[in-house]
């Protein structure tokens, strides 16, 4: 691999001593952080400063969608840096607007303005901002799992563990329960009862809470970090009708299954469901120059026609970050990623992922779409007894730990949460990768077949 030559341009003591010293880790104990420093990728791989290759099955946090150093999205930087680095938001640019109107016609139904953010957290700081000043109302309902971003308001509307350090929180946020047919809370055993079921709760919470003060329902379009949960025939098309009947603007967070993950531009159009708002980040532009932001449906963009919007952000539509866009959303449409994508999950990552509950019965359940799939854990698959505990942290999360250490040993970097390990590459993953891939992670799984217990 020719990428291999560049082994050894990076000292390895001298990158970890600086990142111990003077980097503050997000997420992590500060002393305990010890992180591999990466010398360099390309395609679905990356490598160490040791030059050990790693097939990157976590695209890293789901956001190298056409993968390490496309030659594409690094000319696009070069080409742009050289015309124009930057300019303020107030300004109009041409690969601010065009990457605008490329999403804005890939966009579903009459989502036709975008405000651009430098990511997905911000992303839906503003999207809920937008649905309280276009409603005049206060509350937001968002999932238990899910997560949203790590600012005030977004981690608020996160529902899994990582909000509890942030708490008190900004007011008017109401969780919910979504569905997951596996670990049913509907005592449902049909997708058509966990759907009905789901949306039976949801309504109830918006009566509890009284529809007149609901702004905005915030959801994961697929559920993302909290369990690639895919929602059930009718799931989403119910949450519409329901906003429809009480006025609630219906938010889709995308930033994590946008622009491709699961075989479409937008996952939502999988299931033929127009929402008001979808926030974005990650895919649109392979993560190469931090980007997000917020595509607004006609009737919310309005609402500001000629009332102020009351936000912004220095480097909204930052050129560098806009022109790899463009470029991203071309190569997308030369290289043929979406057909790629669905092919890929329909031929290979669906049914070898599904075979490997046939020889490991640490396997519990196996869902996904597209490139998007998670390989639900169990200590016992009648019990379904979780291989750690909800939320594990030390000892008790020794076997996904041990899990995750033998993945790396075999040269693929998992991306791990709870009792599952997601699959998630690069979307310019080829067949053969995928498969090897796949091949080493079922050598992995030994080490949780060690837990199981009857």
């Amino acid at each position: 691999m020719s990428g291999q030559l560049a082994v050894g341009a990076v000292n390895r003591e001298a990158a970890l001593s600086d990142d111990h010293q003077h980097v503050f880790h997000s997420w992590s104990a500060q002393n305990r952080a010890d992180p591999v420093v990466v010398a360099g990728g390309k395609g679905s791989w990356f490598w160490d400063a040791d030059g050990r290759r790693y097939l990157d099955f976590s695209s890293q946090l789901v956001f190298t969608n056409l993968g390490h150093q496309h030659p594409a999205l690094v000319a696009a930087i070069h080409a742009q840096a050289e015309r124009l680095c930057t300019v303020a938001p107030a300004f109009a640019n041409d690969v601010r607007g065009e990457l605008a109107r490329l999403i804005a016609e890939r966009a579903p139904g009459d989502l036709e303005m975008v405000f651009f953010t430098n990511g997905g957290t911000e992303a839906n700081e503003h999207a809920l901002r937008m649905a309280r000043l276009h409603t005049g109302r206060f509350k937001v309902l968002s999932a238990y799992r899910s997560y949203h971003g790590a600012t005030g308001a977004s981690i608020t509307m996160t529902g899994e563990p990582r909000r509890w350090g942030a708490e008190p929180g900004m007011p008017g946020v109401v969780h919910f329960v979504g569905p997951y047919l596996y670990r049913s809370a509907f005592a449902a055993t049909t997708e058509e009862e966990e759907a009905s079921r789901a949306l039976a709760h949801l309504r109830q919470v918006v009566e509890f809470e009284g529809p007149s003060t609901v702004a905005a329902v915030l959801l994961e379009t697929v559920v993302g970090t909290n369990g690639v949960l895919v929602p059930p025939p009718g799931y989403l098309a119910g949450v519409r009708a329901l906003c429809d009947q009480y006025g609630i603007v219906m938010i889709c967070d995308e930033v994590m299954v946008g622009f491709g993950r699961v075989g479409e531009w937008f996952a939502v159009q999988a299931w033929d469901v127009v929402p008001d708002l979808i926030t974005f980040a990650k895919g649109i532009n392979s993560g190469y120059v931090p980007l997000g932001g917020v595509v607004i449906s006609r009737r919310i963009a309005q609402t500001f026609a000629e009332r102020p919007y009351p936000g912004g952000l220095t480097y909204s539509g930052h050129p560098l970050a806009c022109a790899v866009g463009v470029a991203s959303i071309r190569t997308f449409e030369e290289e043929g990623i979406l057909d790629h994508v669905r092919q890929l999950g329909q031929q290979v990552a669906g049914p070898q992922l599904r075979a490997l509950a046939a020889s490991h019965p640490c396997v519990g359940e196996v869902r996904g779409r597209g490139l998007m799939w998670a390989v639900e854990l169990v200590r016992n698959r009648q019990s379904r007894e979780m291989l750690v505990p909800f939320n594990a942290s030390g000892a008790d999360n020794e076997p996904m730990s041990r899990l995750a250490g033998a993945c790396k040993e075999l040269g693929v970097w998992p991306f791990t949460h709870f009792n599952r390990i997601h699959v998630a590459p690069p979307l310019v993953i080829t067949a053969d990768e995928l498969s090897d891939g796949i091949a080493r992670l079922d050598q992995a799984l030994r080490v949780a077949d060690e837990y199981v217990r009857d």
